[in-house]
């Protein structure tokens, strides 16, 4: 960490009011990324009760095909970041956007592309899966894959774009999209279905990211050929650079290898957070529609409010929990200090996701609030736990820490997902659901925490990584 600029914020807060404030559209638009990200993934849950019916899957069967997003998105992560690294940011996120919004539009053609699938699979002697089932899973797989892309171009993006003590706020703003592609989905895709049918859903929201592709190649360059940028904010962004992070990377420099960047603690500390808690961001984000359904009986219009209610308080420990931080070191925090105290302050809060079950007997509303406070949590959490790697890691390495990170939170999802559909589908047939919820929900409830002690043991203090 750089103490010599820390110890003097006043001096850094005064040359953040002086130089420009380009760095921010930046952020918007990575916001905006994240936004059609999560408006994209979340079709397929808010239209799982229908598409259920329609086509008699199991909770098991809904469990495979979610499943499948969350192993091809971990697999995907790990080659994310390294693309995103040698590519660069500005091309590699038009091949994600690319990709993962022809992954959404697939899924309105998921019957045709399950009959093609298996009449390959008949042509090679395989057994046929039922067409429904593997055409949306290969609809996800393509959605995973570039998906994959999102958070690590942005988080590389916002460590080329801001100083050290303000990435966490720019990360939590920009992590909000999520929040909000959460809300936007359940006031649009129901009513899109209800009036032209569900493929019309992927349709329409897949199509927005060619939208936003068009911004990002007319708004976006590096720092140091961004014309927009004064070159008073540009020194701004690098006053808290060491030397190593702020020279410039020869283009033919060999990029650290996997096994290179797993021999740091650091590493295994960000990966093992996000292996214990990106798990239960996904279980809110798919089974929550289903929960609502099988408990309370909420049809797709129903849940529109519950689940825009909900969303909305997620933006709040978003924002929040990406300004934690900046409240602990403006009291004589260094920044990891003030990261560590506030991934631990956000790690309490779902324990309150415990009640969900027992109080949800006096109406969903009482789930609802709660759970809202647990994923509001979880985006606190998320905006500091990727703000680590650029904390400690120099800019040309970020992309491929985060995708190890991301490979390790897809394949707790995959685990998650597996486990719930499994109890959903043991406990339900005994005519005991809610059991099956409440063991969920304490898994949700418990994992900070236990991430926090394990990444807290890793690294117990900062140290930068200044070898690679």
């Amino acid at each position: 960490m750089n103490q010599q600029v820390m110890s003097r914020p006043e001096k850094t807060g005064e040359l953040a009011s002086t130089v420009g404030k380009y760095r921010w559209t930046i952020c918007g638009l990575l916001f905006f990324a994240t936004t059609i990200n999560y408006l994209d993934r979340q079709v397929l849950s808010l239209l799982a009760p229908l598409l259920t019916k329609e086509f008699g899957w199991s909770n098991t069967d809904y469990a495979n095909i979610t499943a499948t997003f969350q192993f091809v998105y971990a697999i995907s992560m790990l080659f994310a970041g390294r693309v995103i690294d040698r590519l660069g940011t500005k091309r590699a996120f038009v091949l994600a956007i690319v990709v993962w919004s022809i992954g959404a539009i697939a899924h309105a053609y998921a019957i045709g592309i399950g009959t093609a699938v298996n009449n390959i699979f008949t042509t090679l002697g395989l057994a046929a899966v039922p067409v429904s089932i593997i055409g949306f899973m290969v609809g996800r797989a393509v959605l995973a894959i570039g998906e994959a892309g999102n958070f690590p171009a942005a988080i590389k993006a916002t460590a080329e774009y801001f100083p050290k003590r303000e990435r966490s706020f720019a990360t939590g703003i920009f992590n909000s999209g999520a929040n909000v592609g959460a809300i936007l989905a359940p006031l649009s895709v129901p009513l899109i279905a209800e009036y032209w049918g569900w493929q019309a859903a992927f349709i329409a929201v897949g199509a927005v990211g060619f939208l936003w592709m068009g911004l990002w190649l007319w708004l976006y360059d590096t720092p140091e050929r961004q014309k927009r940028l004064s070159a008073g904010e540009l020194a701004y962004i690098n006053s808290d650079s060491t030397p190593v992070e702020a020279a410039p990377v020869a283009a033919d420099k060999p990029k650290a290898s996997w096994f290179k960047l797993l021999g740091y603690r650091q590493t295994w500390a960000f990966t093992f957070g996000k292996f214990m808690t990106d798990g239960v961001w996904w279980f809110f984000l798919f089974w929550l529609p289903k929960y609502m359904s099988s408990q309370y009986g909420l049809t797709g219009p129903e849940m529109v409010i519950p689940l825009a209610v909900l969303y909305s308080m997620t933006m709040v420990g978003s924002i929040g929990g990406g300004w934690l931080p900046t409240w602990f070191i403006d009291r004589g925090a260094s920044i990891y200090q003030g990261r560590m105290r506030a991934m631990l302050t956000i790690a309490l809060f779902p324990l309150v996701v415990l009640l969900a079950q027992p109080l949800g007997t006096m109406g969903y509303w009482f789930p609802v609030i709660l759970i809202g406070i647990g994923a509001s949590a979880h985006q606190a959490w998320s905006a500091n736990l990727f703000t680590t790697v650029s904390d400690m890691f120099p800019k040309h390495s970020v992309g491929s820490v985060v995708g190890i990170g991301g490979m390790a939170g897809g394949l707790g999802g995959v685990l998650i997902t597996k486990l719930g559909g499994w109890l959903f589908d043991y406990y339900g047939a005994q005519g005991h659901m809610e059991t099956g919820y409440m063991i969920m929900f304490s898994i949700c409830a418990l994992a900070y925490l236990v991430a926090w002690a394990v990444m807290k043991a890793l690294v117990p203090a900062h140290r930068e990584i200044t070898d690679l």
